[in-house]
């Protein structure tokens, strides 16, 4: 159904008087929807909470099976540095039967192994293995465990190597350095792109929903007959909900900074100017999906399907993109979400990186105008 009684020539300009009353009438809706205010305002903190503090891509307090056949002075200072990292808790085993079956009820995830002549290994100056098993059901999870015990490893070799006055036979000397996120939280990775999941939501399901709730409701007939010329019809709908989803972006943006203590690096006038265009091009979804929905329950499943899932997924938020198929890559340059999420992240914790700014601004500033061109190609003011 289309969004449109014939247009009479010189109808395409704008009245600012009509337009003017567009947008308080739509604004006098949102502001009488409580739906509309829990969509803008409400989802984003509980989506926020939700990711913020309930989800996280690091491994803490990784319960692990510790296997010392004989006990010793060197055997108990390792055991000492898995008891005192943030990233274990230990429980040491006698046997590694006991070990294995305790990896099977999935009571561990993860087994150390030192064998019995693993002291006198040591101090005899051969090599002295330690047998490390891992759960591979989660493959992340089991090489960030993996990635872990080589630094509580690598850091009893130094302090072995200090006591035996001994040099320490490592090939490679690994000094880490970490760029934009040197606390290394995920937290601080996944809340700037949750805020593009967020910003889609407010945008494109929005908008959809509430112009198939005026079908719905007769009320956009009743508009139609009006002498309001098509582009007031779609620029008084856009303009509210610009400022309505401009809202939710701020709330996200001070949640994220104050709340969770995600660094805010890149300037916050380039942040909204690239926040403003990703709000457009999701509101111009949001309408496009409109004019193809005349009921708010296949609005809203076309929203998800379209805008949400694709934000979701493909674009880098929480799945790394260069790890997807090439067919699938491909896809994503399709998601506006993709464009906005290397900004946010970019902003969050590079700062200002122009190149990255300007190339992903000016795809989605293509996207915005491409969208808007093909609703009011398709909008009309009749009814079908």
């Amino acid at each position: 159904m289309s969004l449109a009684s014939i247009e009479k020539p010189g109808d395409g300009r704008i009245n600012f008087m009509r337009l003017g009353g567009l947008i308080r009438k739509e604004s006098l809706q949102i502001i009488r929807d409580p739906s509309s205010i829990g969509i803008a305002f409400v989802l984003p903190v509980l989506l926020l909470l939700i990711f913020g503090y309930g989800v996280s891509l690091d491994a803490r307090n990784v319960n692990i099976a510790i296997v010392v056949e004989k006990p010793g002075v060197e055997a108990s200072q390792l055991v000492s540095g898995f008891r005192h990292s943030e990233y274990f808790a230990p429980r040491v085993m006698s046997s590694i039967q006991e070990a294995e079956r305790a990896m099977m009820e999935r009571r561990v995830d993860g087994i150390v192994w030192l064998r019995g002549d693993f002291s006198r290994q040591l101090l005899s100056g051969a090599t002295a293995p330690v047998g490390v098993i891992v759960n591979g059901v989660d493959a992340n999870k089991a090489r960030l465990i993996e990635g872990y015990v080589g630094g509580v490893w690598l850091t009893w070799l130094k302090r072995m190597s200090e006591e035996l006055s001994r040099p320490l036979d490592i090939p490679v000397q690994v000094e880490q350095r970490i760029w934009f996120n040197p606390a290394v939280r995920s937290r601080d990775y996944l809340v700037p792109g949750l805020i593009a999941v967020i910003m889609t939501l407010i945008g494109a399901m929005l908008t959809s929903m509430v112009v198939a709730r005026e079908w719905e409701r007769g009320t956009m007939e009743a508009l139609l007959v009006t002498p309001v010329s098509i582009r007031e019809i779609l620029i008084g709908k856009i303009v509210p909900y610009f400022i309505l989803g401009m809202g939710g972006m701020a709330l996200s943006v001070v949640m994220a900074v104050f709340l969770f203590q995600v660094p805010l690096h890149g300037s916050l006038v380039a942040l909204t100017g690239a926040s403003a265009l990703f709000m457009l091009t999701a509101i111009a979804m949001g309408l496009l999906i409109s004019t193809v929905a005349d009921s708010q329950f296949v609005a809203g499943q076309i929203a998800i399907v379209v805008t949400f899932l694709p934000a979701f997924i493909l674009s880098g938020f929480i799945f790394d993109i260069g790890s997807m198929p090439a067919v699938i890559q491909g896809i994503t340059f399709l998601v506006p979400a993709r464009y906005f999420v290397a900004i946010l992240q970019t902003s969050f914790l590079a700062g200002d990186i122009w190149p990255i700014f300007i190339l992903n601004s000016s795809a989605l500033m293509i996207m915005a105008v491409f969208f808007l061109l093909i609703i009011r190609k398709k909008s009309h003011k009749r009814l079908q």
